[in-house]
């Protein structure tokens, strides 16, 4: 009850927020026009468009029809869209062509053509422009155009985007001063409206998040925290094994000695790895933090230097996790003997009493018994992490995930593992034997555990 009736105050806030915000951009419009109705906004339109024109007929630019369609887009946005911020992604995706995943991190496009656009305007307005009475100018770190008069003593400006409302100067027509006057009162006033608004929602929510935080086990925070006491979110990255084949007739892992690259299927995974993903986005959530997710195929190199990675899935289908440090004392291996050649079966490195050299899962289907790994260990940057989390089939890899979502299985762990001045835990290695019914981990419980080096 306590929970919904704190969600339906969070909603009215919002709704609340969303209905001054409405009632603000209702009223600056409605004083915008009044001001621009008396200044001339028909004629700022078409000195824009002229001046636009001029240029990308010019010797300079009409050679570079990417960068005149560039212009034209930024010219069109600041006259119809006065005030707003363009986007790279909306230059990227309505200018340039990208696709609808376009990502900024990997495609410089939209910076490198602006950046070329800046340049020549700078030489335009050097050479054939140079008795322009007015200049178009796109401002470093900004992808909205401005246009203002050549400099001269005490010149006027004139921006494209709406500034911040200031007191209109005396000399101003009293027509232009009174509607300018009333865009700044009703500022001040909107921005009253809004910042108690913003209070109220937040003074209303902090309470439900602080619960929420200050639920979440202790043993969480000690056993994740290496993962989220750091500003930049993990990446999890589920296994996208290569397989050859079509569902209808028959799938198979892909095999390089005798198959052709583009035969490759990349786009499956096993139904343990989704729930998996599933499981510890609930838990980052509860810890109030997020998580990246992406699929083991397109993770590379670089970014296994710059992130904590969380592995879901074994290295037999999560292919990543061959080319990084991984686990040293439990080993995937792939049996190539009768009668279980092609099953996946852990091997122990270095046994201890009383444990197993091989672990196995039971032969299926259905299967009723598997093994999984749970490893914490260094990455290939020492200041970053990684854990593994992976089993024989995609049932272990599940059962792993939900063997580390359980605060009493960490209690468990933290007692063969410890933990370091900070709460940490150390680094480790170990197995978890899950028993499987109906193709659902029933029960987990740990059947070895060693400790890992930093090296």
């Amino acid at each position: 009850m306590h929970a919904r009736a704190g969600q339906n105050k969070f909603i009215s806030s919002l709704i609340l927020l969303h209905a001054v915000t409405l009632v603000v951009a209702i009223g600056f419009r409605f004083c915008y026009v009044q001001v621009m109705s008396v200044t001339g906004a028909s004629v700022h339109r078409e000195l824009i468009l002229a001046e636009v024109a001029k240029l990308t007929s010019s010797e300079i630019l009409k050679s570079s029809e990417s960068l005149c369609r560039l212009l034209k887009y930024l010219a069109e946005q600041a006259i119809s869209h006065s005030g707003l911020p363009i986007k790279e992604y909306q230059i990227a995706t309505e200018v340039f062509g990208r696709p609808s995943d376009f990502d900024a991190r990997l495609d410089s496009t939209v910076r490198v053509q602006t950046g070329r656009l800046r340049s020549k305007l700078a030489e335009y307005y050097a050479s054939e422009g140079n008795a322009s009475p007015v200049i178009i100018d796109l401002p470093r770190g900004s992808y909205t155009l401005t246009i203002h008069d050549r400099p001269e003593p005490e010149p006027p400006s004139v921006a494209l985007v709406a500034g911040p409302a200031q007191t209109p100067p005396a000399d101003l027509p009293a027509t232009v001063r009174q509607a300018a006057m009333l865009a700044w009162i009703f500022g001040l006033i909107a921005v009253g409206l809004i910042a108690m608004v913003v209070y109220l929602l937040l003074t209303r929510t902090a309470p439900a998040d602080q619960k929420r935080a200050e639920q979440a086990p202790q043993i969480f925070l000690d056993f994740w925290g290496r993962f989220i006491n750091r500003p930049e979110q993990p990446w999890v990255i589920f296994s996208n094994a290569e397989f050859v084949g079509r569902p209808d007739t028959g799938m198979r892992y892909y095999d390089p000695a005798r198959d052709s690259k583009n035969m490759i299927l990349d786009h499956y995974t096993g139904v343990g790895e989704v729930l998996a993903i599933h499981e510890l986005d609930g838990l980052f959530a509860s810890l109030r933090r997020g998580i990246r997710v992406k699929r083991g195929r397109l993770l590379s190199l670089d970014d296994t230097e710059s992130n904590n990675l969380i592995f879901v899935g074994s290295p037999s289908e999560n292919l990543t996790l061959r080319e990084i440090p991984a686990t040293q004392e439990f080993i995937f291996r792939q049996n190539d003997r009768n009668p279980r050649k092609g099953d996946v079966r852990i091997e122990n490195a270095h046994p201890m009493p009383g444990e197993a050299a091989v672990f196995l899962a039971s032969p299926g289907p259905p299967i009723v018994e598997d093994y999984a790994v749970i490893a914490l260990v260094p990455g290939r940057n020492p200041n970053r992490s990684v854990m593994i989390l992976a089993g024989t089939t995609t049932i272990g890899t599940q059962a792993a995930v939900e063997f580390v979502c359980r605060a009493k299985n960490l209690d468990q762990l933290a007692a063969k593992v410890g933990k370091s001045r900070n709460g940490d835990f150390h680094l480790f290695e170990a197995v978890i034997k899950v028993r499987v019914s109906g193709g659902v981990p029933m029960n987990s419980q740990l059947v070895a555990v060693h400790p890992r080096t930093a090296n």
